[in-house]
């Protein structure tokens, strides 16, 4: 029995490959990668265009799937789900964090942060109270009837972030999540991802900015489609988010 099998791990990928293309246009953009990510860990992916970090980012999503290799999310084979079953798994296992936050626009905060539990047929009062505890654990409780649009950006991210936690995912993974953000919104979002770590959740980061990767437990650089290094660093220890702080704005 493999080490994968033995123990639970959030994520674990062995031998995972992914070919595009055949014969002299075939690109491995993952080719052999072994990656095990422990519950309650918190891991920056770091890497240049084209070194495969966004590849990477879309399988563990379950966004797509390896041409070789495995990945067994939280115990769940992955590969041997059909499209019926991946959607649910991806639905309730994983929550999504995009730089482009991808809120309804026409919604209100509430509405949005409601909607993964909508698609995993969870009741309305439920939905509701579970969104509104979900926004007041980003700051915005007093935001959630408001539209994206009369919103800043920062307060967009963290609805986004309120979204990816409603459904108390096994992984919350986000995609270049500050790259949209001022320096301002920036932190307080960066500082919500190590409250969210330090209470135990598994959090993904793909970025290219080292200001983002230097608040992770685990920094991986990628090349060429693999692994080049992987390193733990000593935990940061931020101050609370500024709408933690007495008197201070949401």
């Amino acid at each position: 029995m493999t080490e994968a099998r033995r123990r639970r791990y959030a994520v674990a990928l062995t031998g995972l490959t992914k070919v595009y293309g055949h014969g002299d246009i075939e690109v491995r953009a993952l080719d052999g990668v072994d990656l095990r990510i422990d519950h309650g860990d918190y891991v920056a992916v770091m890497g240049a265009s084209g070194s495969g970090k966004s590849t990477l980012m879309n399988i563990i999503g379950c966004l797509d799937v390896g041409t070789a290799g495995r990945y067994l999310l939280d115990g769940i084979d992955v590969r041997r789900l059909d499209e019926s079953r991946l959607s649910l798994v991806r639905n309730r296992k994983i929550g999504f964090v995009f730089q482009s936050f991808n809120l309804i626009p026409r919604t209100s905060a509430q509405r949005n942060v409601e909607l993964p539990l909508a698609y995993a047929g969870v009741r309305s009062a439920e939905r509701a109270e579970r969104a509104a505890a979900a926004l007041a654990r980003v700051g915005l409780s007093d935001r959630g009837h408001h539209v994206p649009s009369e919103l800043s950006g920062g307060q967009q991210q963290r609805v986004a972030v309120a979204r990816a936690i409603v459904t108390e995912p096994v992984l919350l993974l986000a995609d270049e999540p500050t790259g949209a953000l001022d320096s301002h919104s920036t932190a307080d979002v960066l500082a919500l991802f190590d409250e969210l770590a330090v209470g135990g959740r598994t959090v993904v980061v793909i970025t290219h900015e080292d200001e983002v990767a230097a608040h992770a437990k685990r920094v991986i650089q990628m090349s060429d489609g693999q692994i080049v290094s992987d390193v733990r660093q000593a935990e940061v220890h931020e101050p609370p988010p500024r709408w933690q702080q007495a008197g201070a704005p949401a």
